[in-house]
């Protein structure tokens, strides 16, 4: 919060401070603390920011692995995106960064090694070429101070310029990531593409212990084996600290009824663990020994002032404007299409580029929550009650006008706060219940019920609510 003072007020404070002299106050010198705190703060994050810059010698050479041509460089938006010298770590503009998680066979690339063709199994290869495993697009926005991180399933059915209409994984193996960045805009209404980052899965591992592992929630049991690749992904549900290795099984385990999906739902779970745990002034620090972990790992045309300035803009966003999307779609039917695909739906794109990306858009409702009568609400109990449990809470959402409500699979997470989760990233729709609930935490992210606009994940504060919001209904 910003406290603005007049002159007056500055002068009258003046003769306190000189009163002050003659009698101690207690306000005065709790007031001098709290500005010792908060200047040391931003004195440890400006060191800390400029440490990381002295330690890897200000370098502007983008980060890259594969060389682009001219006309390829063109799909990437090359203006600056960090200030001068003296603002080296602060974004200049909004930028939207392309991120592609790779996963190589040697069946999956023109020229495998040598070693691997002996072998009796399917080793992971640090290469960038091969289908795209992972695909994510980050938006860094220092004007609404947000991050905006929008889920793209590798399977969604698109156009490739030149290749036809395939898995928009395959762009990666047809055109590497420019053609990637073109298919990704064309597919999202022309977003506009500013840099890019591969990374391998062999550096996913390393990088997560490099930030000293995470802490997160899995979900349920989880025990999946195929010897042609030595993948072997073995956990126990609960929630524990995993190290690089263990974080892998958990983001790449998809042997469930929702598929590609619910990995990028568990995804979404550990890049929010992350960033809650590691952004921080002291991991910006870290930075050196990070990139000399991963740095063989990943290939892209950030360079590491811009890296800096990525992070540290990171550091400094409240964890309530870092936003996870999925791109609106639906799975393919059985028999609809010679392979499974999700199917975009260019409309729910629409909304979502124009209230997240600031893309025009006829499908614009930004600052508009949907007609509660239209809006399907999913209910999942995370406190191991019966049903009867949430009906009080079902017949308050219906005495506000909220006729689509449905019990969905329960969460396996015990929470403390109800989570009111904006599915389809419609904040407004997720806000307006949580007002009329009274309690909970929105959420924009893409881990409640697939078929859901909102799902509220009722938490134990629920039960402390019960009794008020049940006394309401009877009036």
């Amino acid at each position: 919060m910003t406290i603005q003072r007049s002159s007056a007020e500055e002068n009258q404070s003046g003769k306190a401070s000189k009163s002050s002299k003659r009698i101690p106050s207690h306000n005065s010198k709790s007031g001098r603390w709290l500005w010792f705190w908060v200047g040391m703060s931003g004195i440890a994050m400006v060191s800390a920011t400029a440490g990381a810059l002295l330690a890897v010698s200000l370098t502007s050479t983008p980060l890259q692995q594969s060389q682009l041509s001219p006309q390829d460089e063109a799909a990437f938006d090359g203006d600056r995106i960090s200030g001068g010298v003296l603002r080296f770590s602060e974004l200049t503009r909004p930028v939207n960064l392309l991120v592609l998680g790779m996963s190589v066979l040697p069946p999956d690339i023109q020229n495998p090694p040598p070693e691997t063709k002996n072998l009796k199994y399917q080793p992971q290869l640090n290469s960038f070429e091969g289908l795209s495993d992972v695909m994510l697009l980050l938006k860094f926005d220092p004007e609404t101070k947000k991050i905006i991180m929008l889920s793209i399933p590798r399977d969604t059915r698109t156009e490739i310029e030149g290749y036809g209409v395939k898995k928009i994984n395959a762009a990666n193996v047809d055109g590497g990531p420019a053609l990637t960045a073109r298919t990704v805009s064309n597919l999202l209404g022309g977003a506009g593409i500013d840099r890019y980052i591969r990374i391998n899965v062999l550096g996913v591992a390393k990088l997560i212990d490099a930030l000293g592992g995470v802490t997160v929630y899995v979900p349920k049991n989880m025990k999946y084996q195929d010897d042609s690749q030595h993948l072997y992904i073995n956990l126990k549900a609960g929630k524990q600290h995993l190290n690089g290795d263990q974080a892998l099984q958990l983001l790449r385990f998809r042997h469930d009824e929702l598929g590609d999906i619910g990995r990028i739902q568990r995804q979404q779970m550990v890049i929010r663990a992350l960033m809650d745990q590691t952004l921080n002034p002291a991991t910006v620090t870290q930075l050196p020994k990070v990139l000399d972990v991963v740095k063989d790992h990943i290939d892209t045309n950030l360079t590491v002032e811009e890296l800096v300035a990525l992070m540290g803009f990171g550091v400094r966003t409240n964890r309530s404007n870092m936003q996870m999307l999925m791109l609106p779609g639906r799975f393919s039917e059985k028999n609809e299409f010679d392979a499974s695909y999700w199917l975009p739906n260019k409309d729910g794109i629409a909304k979502l580029m124009a209230q997240h990306f600031g893309l025009d858009s006829e499908q614009q409702q930004q600052g508009t929550a949907t007609d509660p009568h239209a809006l399907r609400v999913a209910i999942q109990d995370s406190t191991g009650g019966d049903r009867s449990n949430i009906r009080p809470l079902i017949r308050a959402l219906e005495k506000s006008g909220y006729r689509n409500i449905y019990v969905a699979k329960a969460w396996g997470e015990p929470l403390e706060v109800t989570h009111i989760v904006a599915q389809q990233g419609d904040s407004d729709s997720a806000e307006s219940i949580r007002n009329t609930l009274g309690f909970g935490e929105v959420r924009v992210e893409s881990t409640g019920n697939l078929g859901s606009d909102v799902s509220i994940q009722v938490g134990q504060d629920w039960l402390q609510q019960k009794s008020i919001l049940e006394k309401s209904l009877t009036k």
